[in-house]
């Protein structure tokens, strides 16, 4: 259970070091929500560059749609 719904998610792991670094959505049971099947998510704190350095967030506000209006 998440916070939009119920869905079947994967994790997504590192396979240098084996840590869970996202998921991706398998299947999303609400018609609203089906947008989100097949897409992913990283967590970008514990994602490195191939540097090893760590790609860090904008400390701008996002401003835009959600992954719906990408749809």
């Amino acid at each position: 259970m998440m916070m939009t719904g119920l869905h079947t998610v994967s994790d997504i792991f590192c396979v240098g070091c084996g840590s869970i670094v996202g998921w991706k959505y398998e299947a999303a049971p609400e018609k609203s929500q089906k947008y989100k099947e097949g897409k992913f998510i990283l967590e970008r704190f514990k994602v490195s560059g191939p540097d090893g350095s760590h790609y860090w967030m904008s400390h701008d506000p996002h401003v835009g749609g959600s992954d719906a209006d990408d749809a």
